[in-house]
């Protein structure tokens, strides 16, 4: 899963509306729940960007090829405890949990954490879609460089960048 910084004040911003919409919690002012679930988000993205950056240091000193990336990377966050890849979602999910059910901005929780996990799913995962749909636009772009490479990822910035900025995001 991953998540980008300038869409997180308008994730957070949906899913406190939907808690609070649906009567999932109540709270004493919407704007600051927003920012806790936003602060909540911000914090996993930072981790993940350092976790990325101990992998390429690690295989960078270690002479590993592109194709072992994955591996480092997924190394690295075990040692910082952050989940990634396929668990991303669910970690993602139990931190926020934990704050509405710590935060003085919410009053009270009127469902159980299965609930809020269900309809804090549903806007997680739809970012989740558009960056698979971006990133398979991307990676069809470069099928002729090398994963992994330094090249690859200079091209893989910027071709992101550029359909990015064509699809106003």
């Amino acid at each position: 899963m991953r998540l980008h910084r300038g869409a997180l004040p308008d994730l957070s911003r949906k899913i406190a509306t939907a808690l609070i919409d649906a009567g999932d919690i109540e709270v004493t002012t919407r704007r600051e729940v927003e920012q806790d679930l936003e602060s909540v988000l911000s914090t996993y993205v930072s981790q993940v960007d350092q976790v990325v950056e101990r992998a390429r240091d690690l295989a960078h000193q270690r002479g590993l090829s592109p194709g072992e990336f994955g591996r480092i990377k997924s190394l690295a966050a075990e040692q910082a405890g952050v989940k990634v890849g396929d668990d991303a979602l669910d970690y993602v999910l139990e931190q926020l949990i934990a704050m509405l059910m710590h935060s003085s901005n919410v009053e009270d929780v009127f469902v159980d954490d299965l609930a809020l996990k269900r309809r804090m799913r549903t806007f997680l995962r739809s970012t989740e879609e558009v960056d698979q749909k971006l990133e398979a636009e991307v990676r069809s772009q470069l099928k002729h460089v090398q994963e992994g490479s330094r090249t690859w990822e200079i091209e893989y910035a910027r071709m992101k960048a550029d359909i990015k900025r064509r699809r106003g995001m």
